[in-house]
């Protein structure tokens, strides 16, 4: 994947240089780089080639991304002057890895993550998010399904997680925890997403797991699974988790976003333009601007799960203080080395605040 992107960013970086620019990609720049930076970037997107942006995304196809792939769509990075290349990743943490190594511009991943990576000493900050739930699905195998029928029946399972690390590992310990269990009462099992989600389901690799639409809803057409608990509600979240919590997010590295601000506030424009167009469209509409293969065959199922979890999206992209205490309350019953955790340095509202 690390190649993959490097290759990606390198092919971006050779466009530039075309054009008389240079690659935005670097891992840290210094003081004397990164002032010429601000200085580019500052200039407005018709005074010289738009801006490049490479934007790592934790599952591109899953409903809880969409925002990243419709934006695209609605062609409103072009109209804000930027060339943003969208990369997909199956898994949130190998998305955390690129963006913290500066192979990747910003990331596309759950707001825990900053919390997380500001404890190993490594800053990203949230700008904008995209749901202000997690818009997961916890499914019960059907062959569990007589015996495990709420998180406090979890105690000895094997619970299918993205990957080790992931946000859905941090939401199904999370939910372990606030059942009255302990964190290593269950047994966690990468079984990612998708086809190999589903597959480890079926052979009994998994008996409950953490997952997405459109997956949840092939699950149950092949009924190999059945929905046990709903994060895609504020309510359902409240209940399952113990308080409100805000998932997909973007974010980027502290020092990138210093250097490219310009850059990082038309990208922010964008979103922020795109979550305003959800709320005023129907699923139907939604799904109209996406391609065909985030049906999974199904467009008509796609579009009732997504009816049904288009509550998830935020707005407005913003985050309330009560949200950001939510989560980090939420991370510390399981998690240590969160003490000295400054909640400040992971989101950042002022490109909302100045969105377009």
């Amino acid at each position: 994947m690390r190649h993959r992107v490097a290759a990606v960013v390198a092919a971006l970086g050779l466009v530039a240089a075309a054009c008389g620019g240079s690659s935005s990609v670097t891992p840290s720049a210094a003081p004397a780089t990164q002032a010429a930076g601000q200085a580019a970037s500052s200039a407005p997107s018709q005074a010289g080639p738009a801006a490049a942006v490479t934007i790592m995304v934790g599952g591109m196809s899953k409903q809880i991304y969409l925002v990243n792939k419709l934006t695209e769509a609605l062609g409103y990075f072009k109209d804000q002057g930027v060339d943003v290349t969208l990369v997909d990743e199956p898994s949130g943490t190998d998305t955390e890895t690129e963006v913290v190594s500066g192979h990747a511009n910003m990331g596309s991943g759950s707001y825990d993550h900053t919390i997380d990576l500001q404890a190993q000493g490594k800053i990203i900050t949230t700008v904008l998010n995209m749901t202000w739930t997690p818009g997961e699905f916890v499914m019960v195998s059907t062959a569990k399904a007589g015996t495990i029928t709420s998180p406090k029946d979890f105690k000895g399972a094997s619970i299918g997680v993205t990957s080790l690390g992931s946000g859905t590992h941090t939401l199904m310990r999370a939910m372990v925890v606030e059942a009255g269990l302990k964190v290593d009462d269950a047994n966690y099992v990468k079984a990612g997403a998708g086809d190999t989600f589903i597959a480890a389901m079926k052979q009994g690799q998994i008996d409950v797991g953490i997952t997405t639409q459109p997956t949840v809803l092939q699950i149950e057409k092949q009924g190999v699974g059945k929905l046990l608990v709903d994060l895609s509600k504020p309510d359902t979240t409240q209940a399952a988790l113990g308080g409100p919590y805000p998932f997909i997010s973007l974010w980027a590295r502290a020092d990138w976003i210093a250097a490219n601000k310009a850059t990082v506030q038309k990208v922010v424009n964008a979103y922020a333009k795109t979550l305003k167009w959800i709320q005023a469209h129907t699923a139907s509409d939604i799904a109209g601007q996406l391609p065909p293969d985030y049906y999974a065959g199904d467009q008509a199922g796609y579009v009732q799960a997504l009816t049904d979890s288009i509550k998830m999206f935020n707005p407005d992209g913003k985050l309330t203080q009560a949200q950001l205490d939510s989560v980090f309350k939420i991370n510390k019953l399981f998690k240590t080395g969160l003490d000295s955790i400054d909640l400040s340095k992971t989101y950042d509202p002022e490109f909302l605040n100045n969105a377009q």
